[in-house]
């Protein structure tokens, strides 16, 4: 919507008889590209979005009674000073429109807070109703990734116990514990309409462990509809080819580290040797069996410049004929002692590094940014006018995620799991549900509505607080945020999709990945 112009200066009236108008906290002020005059609203709770002028934007400013707030952990984004005598009050109509859609209020600082904290309250409770499943059949890997975080499992002879694959008795004492996980959530058994199952490891799809899925998959089945998904490294995919598919395992999200080469010096068999040929005939056969696959492209330093070959080599291999594949980028966090933290990427730095390669090399539009699907939930909120995707949480460890080991251990995240001193509980032998509520409440109360800095922050039902573990890592607390440069990143893709909804551009649909963490 376009709010009126504004009319001549008139006398400030800004105050009731009780309480003083003044911006919303909430309240976000985007630029949009090529156009100086006029700015893009958009309010962090209400979902309200109105492109107005920049004599109404720099008026709503005027009317801040602080600063953003500073985040604990990420890129501190100054908002522009206003300049002296620029601050002209608009017409009574305008100022009007100003308060329905939120940006302009009566409520004191805290009283927002808390509203802001009520409905995030709110949209975390809906997040926890409805608990999804990921087993992970094994803690075992046949490859040798120089970044992963469960490296430690497969060259530490210490952890060699791990490394043991799901048994049948242990399937069957998980699925006993299930409807006791569901009825902690108030759901009986025919109140669960689908249920969501994934696999992951370890490499869950490993040859050697395709009894223990294929089982798995029929005792879902059992309990009801279902919907299964995979993150494989893809290397032993053909012997899943007759569990792949519609109605199967539906979704695979698969990884590549660049091209051929450069792949083959990443994602190596133990004894050295490469996997990228494997891989890629292994993702043309899930595509043909009508699966979706998600290429994941793990990215830092070292590897952005493989991408336009890359992206060649994708285009020639026929994937982006497919409607069911999608490739995207994610950084690389340095998780472990092999990493180096300055060979690697924010999501913001990763996403602008992208955005100029895909200026020189066309090719490089069949790979999605970081942040391709942050600018998507802009758009599908400009056309439609909708509720926007609004949360409390970053992702479902903190809401009802629950993740299956080998040993019939309980945890809420699977970057977090393998050690029974922080896993939220366990399936005992009879199939009761054993939950540790100290452990469990640190991932489940994790939310914007419980941080002090998230409730004051205009991006907090958008961001979600960030990933606990990537905070954790930075701050040695699950309960801190992660910001990762947000607000600059939100600005800018919600400019971008801004402009396409204008120019009337295609909207790019993409289904929800695994994650893009």
């Amino acid at each position: 919507m376009v709010l009126p112009k504004p009319g001549p200066a008139e006398p400030a009236i800004l105050e009731s008889t009780e309480r003083r108008l003044r911006a919303s906290s909430y309240t976000i002020y985007v630029d949009l590209p090529n156009n100086s005059h006029e700015m893009l609203l958009v309010h962090g709770y209400t979902g309200a979005f109105d492109r107005v002028s920049g004599t109404v934007a720099t008026y709503l400013r005027s009317l801040e009674l602080k600063r953003p707030i500073r985040p604990l952990y990420g890129q501190w984004t100054p908002e522009p000073e206003i300049a002296p005598g620029t601050v002209a009050e608009p017409s009574p109509a305008t100022i009007a429109v100003l308060k329905r859609r939120g940006y302009l209020t009566e409520m004191t600082l805290q009283e927002e807070e808390d509203r802001l904290a009520g409905i995030a309250t709110i949209l975390h409770k809906q997040a926890s109703t409805r608990p999804s499943y990921i087993f992970m059949p094994t803690y075992d890997c046949n490859l040798r990734c120089f970044y992963c975080f469960q490296d430690h499992m497969r060259t530490d002879p210490a952890f060699k116990h791990l490394l043991r694959t799901m048994t049948v008795p242990m399937i069957d004492r998980i699925f006993e514990g299930i409807p006791k996980l569901e009825g902690l959530h108030g759901l009986a058994a025919g109140d669960v309409d689908r249920r969501s199952l994934g696999f992951f490891g370890g490499e869950p799809l490993l040859r050697q462990n395709r009894p223990a899925v294929e089982y798995i998959m029929r005792k879902a089945q059992a309990l009801g509809p279902v919907s299964f998904w995979a993150v494989s490294n893809a290397t032993d995919l053909d012997a899943y080819s007759e569990l792949l598919g519609p109605g199967k395992i539906a979704r695979v999200q698969i990884t590549l580290d660049g091209t051929p080469d450069e792949h083959d010096k990443r994602r190596i068999y133990a004894d050295g040797g490469g996997s990228y040929q494997r891989i890629a005939r292994n993702i043309t056969m899930a595509l043909e069996l009508g699966a979706a696959v998600d290429i994941r492209l793990n990215i830092d330093r070292n590897n952005i410049d493989t991408l336009p070959a890359l992206a060649q080599e994708m285009i020639a291999q026929g994937w982006p004929k497919y409607p069911n594949w999608s490739a995207y980028t994610a950084p690389i966090h340095a998780t472990n002692d092999k990493t180096e933290r300055k060979t690697t990427y924010t999501s913001w730095g990763l996403d602008k590094a992208l955005e100029e390669r895909r200026e020189l090399y066309p090719e490089m539009r069949v790979i999605d940014r970081p942040d391709d699907g942050l600018k998507d939930q802009a758009r599908s909120i400009f056309a439609n006018e909708g509720l926007p995707n609004h949360r409390a949480q970053f992702c479902g460890a903190n809401s009802s995620m629950y993740i299956f080991d080998a040993f019939g251990d309980l945890y809420a995240c699977w970057e977090r799991t393998g050690d029974q001193r922080i896993r939220i509980g366990n399936i005992e032998p009879d199939g009761e549900v054993n939950l540790s509520q100290f452990v469990l409440s640190a991932w489940r109360t994790r939310s914007v509505a419980n941080n002090s800095i998230c409730r004051q922050c205009r991006y907090a039902l958008h961001c979600g607080g960030g990933c606990a573990v990537l905070a954790e890592g930075r701050r040695g607390s699950l309960s801190a945020n992660f910001c990762d440069g947000y607000a600059a990143r939100f600005r800018a893709m919600v400019a971008e999709a801004y402009l396409d909804h204008e120019s009337g551009v295609a909207m790019n649909v993409r289904e929800g990945r695994v994650c893009d963490l």
